[in-house]
């Protein structure tokens, strides 16, 4: 049985600028291969500019790969109609007071992913809104409020409901808890957990904060420089990192990291 997730051989180049003498191509990631399973989390850390982001955003189809294939379910994703890869794969990003619509409702927020990619009619689009408001442990109020009006975790919670809507099999997160107190930050945290333990869904978390990384992570991706240089259990990157980059990444932030 083939793993949810499986990134092959996965790659990005960029044209370098005419502003500089050197001509050609520059690899900027990759190549890059992993896999994960159903129900469990990724998280992915490395120092700024390692290619955290730009993997997240390949895997969501947000940017092209120069190379290499996606895989969910056996099934290469670059063969899936937008539809269907939107329906798989879901994306929520690092601030939703920035990524929410302000001059949107709610309920037009979490329709518009069901009236784009599915053929459900309103008693259907209204039944699947309230099993993610449940999900997410939204009232139904909040429905007719605008962004404006939640605070900042009841729009990660809207975050979260736009993301799970179409019932998908991995969430990809860039960083979404960085906005929030640290108490904030595991009520959220907290709540993914409990909702993974009732759909089975996949995580990818990009994240720096490491505590957080520990608590929440199944497997942990270290990048450098728009490679992997470890790909483990979350107890073998944190109790016995095997580079230097490991554990220069630990010991920048958990000061009581010794090993």
């Amino acid at each position: 049985m083939p793993p949810l997730l499986e990134v092959r051989n996965l790659s990005k180049t960029y044209k370098r600028s005419a502003k500089f003498v050197s001509s050609g191509y520059r690899q900027s990631l990759g190549p890059i291969n992993f896999t994960l399973e159903r129900g469990k989390t990724l998280s992915i850390i490395g120092e700024s500019g390692s290619g955290k982001s730009s993997l997240a955003k390949i895997i969501a189809g947000l940017i092209p790969s120069t190379g290499g294939e996606i895989l969910v379910n056996g099934a290469p994703v670059s063969k899936m109609s937008r539809q269907k890869r939107c329906q798989s794969i879901r994306m929520i990003f690092q601030d939703p007071s920035n990524s929410l619509n302000p001059k949107t409702k709610i309920s037009r927020i979490l329709s518009a992913p069901l009236r784009l990619n599915t053929n459900f009619n309103d008693t259907e689009i209204k039944q699947q809104i309230k099993i993610i408001l449940s999900l997410v442990e939204l009232l139904p109020d909040y429905l007719e409020f605008y962004p404006h009006m939640l605070s900042p975790v009841q729009q990660h919670q809207v975050a979260l409901a736009r993301a799970m809507i179409l019932n998908p099999d991995v969430i990809l997160a860039d960083e979404i808890l960085a906005t929030l107190d640290i108490s904030l930050r595991f009520k959220i945290v907290n709540l993914l957990l409990k909702i993974q333990e009732k759909t089975d869904v996949s995580f990818i978390f990009v994240a720096h904060n490491m505590n957080l990384v520990r608590h929440m992570s199944d497997q942990v991706l270290v990048m450098n420089h728009g490679l992997i240089v470890e790909n483990s259990s979350t107890d073998e990157i944190f109790n016995s990192p095997q580079t230097g980059i490991s554990r220069h990444l630990l010991q920048n932030h958990q000061p009581d990291y010794r090993k």
